[in-house]
């Protein structure tokens, strides 16, 4: 073996018993598991858990996760919250601050998850649209909802009350085989 090689196959062994070492990491009980690390990853996207963006931002409308949005569209909302879809939701200059870098630092594209992920590799090269519900991965997904199930449902209104029928919304879980739609069950193909 060349002096290359041997450098390039002694890089790739390091690195898999790097990954090795992490992936037979403990379990809570102490047992090594080789997919306990795994099995600790998150599903969905990461859950809200800041008080103040909860409170300012949920008070009006479901918090959305910021993973839900690329960092470009936060920042755009953010600066225009004189005009907010229709409505003045400004905040105090120190509450901007902290909200805008609680989103910007969580956004799709910035947060490891599978959902965001998911979102921004659909989205590709395409502009990006100013609400979730614009964004190419949720068109598709929501592509086989007929408009009486959700815009039309009084119980629903509008694709933007993701609560309403995502039942682990809050959570950052968007499972498809945990749509509960008022009015019409459970929705999983």
């Amino acid at each position: 073996m060349n002096r290359k090689n041997f450098i390039v196959a002694s890089a790739i062994a390091a690195s898999l018993l790097t990954t090795t070492g992490v992936a037979l990491s403990s379990d809570d009980d102490g047992k090594k598991s080789l997919l306990s690390w795994f099995e600790r990853s998150t599903p969905g996207i990461d859950p809200v858990e800041t008080r103040l963006y909860s409170k300012e931002c949920g008070g009006c409308h479901f918090p959305y996760q910021p993973g839900l949005l690329p960092a470009a569209t936060w920042e755009t909302l953010m600066s225009n919250l004189d005009d907010h879809f229709g409505e003045n939701a400004e905040l105090a200059e120190s509450d901007l601050n902290s909200i805008r870098n609680f989103l910007l630092n969580n956004a799709a594209g910035r947060a490891n998850y599978g959902l965001p992920n998911k979102i921004m590799a659909a989205q590709g090269d395409r502009p990006l649209p100013p609400r979730i519900t614009e964004m190419r991965y949720f068109v598709y997904e929501h592509s086989d909802l007929k408009r009486n199930m959700v815009e039309d449902n009084p119980q629903v209104k509008s694709f933007s009350n993701c609560d309403n029928c995502h039942q682990g919304a809050k959570q950052g879980l968007y499972d498809e085989h945990d749509v509960n739609i008022p009015g019409f069950g459970r929705w999983d193909d």
